[in-house]
């Protein structure tokens, strides 16, 4: 959470999200880290319920508990959304530590590696149909902006409709993966990063 927020209401809203989310049926354990300038909480959760019956955590099931975690937050006066990734029009994947460390000083031995021209040139069906996802979710993005431009035009608010439009016109473009190493490797240099000996 950003430094500032209340301590006690993130708590409060992590033990109200578990006990609705798990409850009886799957055991967990949190504590609160108040140590850092940003307050989170860390749970563990067990993965077998005392039915025997195992959690199985998708995309979708993600998405549900930021949304729920956010509306506890909500209700212990805590401004929190769970906007999705491809609406706010963030596209870059995450990177582990290390790979971003490796990146930004150019030591990349993976982004080398996957962005040469033999790999780029084995587009696979998987690859394709990655794309054909993503720009199935960038066109249900644009409509949802589209529609809330629109409404804000019918309130009167043409403003704010202005920038709603703006934004959606600056979208990234869509790429895949593979793509988005292609053109961070086209950043750093041309020949592969020198694996740093150590003792």
């Amino acid at each position: 959470m950003p430094a500032g927020t209340p301590t006690d209401g993130l708590l409060r809203a992590a033990r109200t999200f578990s006990r609705e989310t798990f409850g009886a049926k799957h055991r967990y354990a949190m504590v609160l880290h108040t140590d850092e300038p940003h307050p989170h909480v860390h749970m563990v959760v067990k993965a077998v319920s005392e039915e025997g019956v195992r959690l199985n955590i998708r995309k979708a099931t993600l998405r549900e508990w930021r949304r729920e975690f956010a509306r506890h937050l909500r209700a212990q006066g805590i401004s929190a959304n769970a906007t999705d990734r491809a609406v706010r029009g963030a596209t870059r994947p995450k990177l582990s530590d290390g790979m971003y460390r490796a990146l930004q000083r150019d030591a990349s031995r993976r982004i080398w590696e996957h962005s040469s021209a033999p790999a780029i040139e084995r587009t696979s069906a998987s690859e394709a149909s990655a794309r054909e996802s993503l720009l199935h979710t960038r066109a249900e993005v644009e409509r949802g902006w589209t529609a809330v431009a629109e409404i804000l035009d019918r309130q009167g608010q043409q403003g704010l409709a202005w920038h709603v439009r703006r934004f959606t016109e600056a979208l990234p473009p869509v790429l895949t993966d593979r793509q988005l190493l292609s053109q961070a490797r086209g950043r750093s240099e041309r020949r592969p990063p020198q694996r740093e000996l150590t003792r």
